[in-house]
């Protein structure tokens, strides 16, 4: 099994995030980076099958700065065997980010190609169906359980109300969703082995963005609350601003 997975390098889901200086980006002081956390359960997945078919190859390819080739040495810790970096500034564009990939990714031999549902920093979930369509793949995005049999692969995915059984054959695009696995810590094992691993990084430029950030702004603060009363005689009156000033 011969598997690309396409991570990205997001803000800690628990920083504190202010917008930049220059009005169109956040401000990186203090801000931890890390892997995509929907990625981590599409490399989990990966491994695990490489791990279950005993032999293949798993290699991780991320589009973004040079500080990305953090997360790639993650990856690679993780059980990756090989990692790319697209060293570029990024792109609010999703097209721009797909074609990148997929212009790479076309030239490679591979089986399945994985991506997290979405990236927690534009929650856009474009890029892995436009991958998809780019390379002429069929693909599931928000699988939450994935079988796979010689050529042929089964796919749960997450739907309001229930899961969605789909069938497609290889090579394909899955994006993962959180339950399809619980993903792994890198050992100390790893992250020696890591440090032997291929990290190669290759300069690349965008075509010109259709897309394009043109302002940042910070959510206006919250009023502060109001006490209506107490015991069941404010009830009424709080059912009264309910209709007539929330419009419930």
């Amino acid at each position: 099994m011969k598997s690309i997975v396409c991570i990205k390098r997001v803000p800690d889901s628990e920083a504190q995030i202010r917008v930049g200086g220059d009005g169109v980006g956040i401000d990186p002081a203090g801000v931890k980076y890390v892997m995509n956390p929907y990625d981590e359960f599409a490399l989990e997945e990966a491994i695990r099958l490489k791990e279950e078919a005993g032999d293949g190859l798993v290699t991780v390819l991320s589009v973004g700065p040079e500080e990305s080739k953090e997360i790639l040495r993650t990856a690679l810790a993780m059980g990756a065997d090989a990692a790319l970096l697209l060293a570029s500034p990024g792109s609010a564009d999703g097209l721009v980010i797909a074609r990148a990939l997929a212009e790479e990714i076309g030239d490679r031999e591979y089986d399945l190609i994985l991506f997290g549902k979405q990236a927690i920093d534009d929650d856009n979930m474009q890029v892995p169906a436009m991958v998809a369509e780019l390379l002429g793949l069929p693909c599931a995005s928000v699988v939450v359980e994935l079988e796979i049999e010689g050529r042929h692969a089964v796919a749960h995915r997450e739907v309001e109300g229930g899961h969605e059984i789909v069938e497609f054959d290889l090579p394909a695009v899955v994006g993962a969703q959180k339950g399809l696995n619980e993903p792994r810590y890198p050992s100390l094992k790893g992250i020696m082995a890591a440090k032997k691993k291929p990290l190669d990084v290759k300069e690349i430029s965008f075509t010109e963005p259709k897309v394009r950030i043109v302002a940042l702004q910070e959510p206006p603060p919250r009023a502060g609350g109001e006490i209506v009363g107490e015991g069941p005689k404010a009830v009424p009156e709080l059912v009264r601003r309910l209709r007539e000033r929330a419009l419930i």
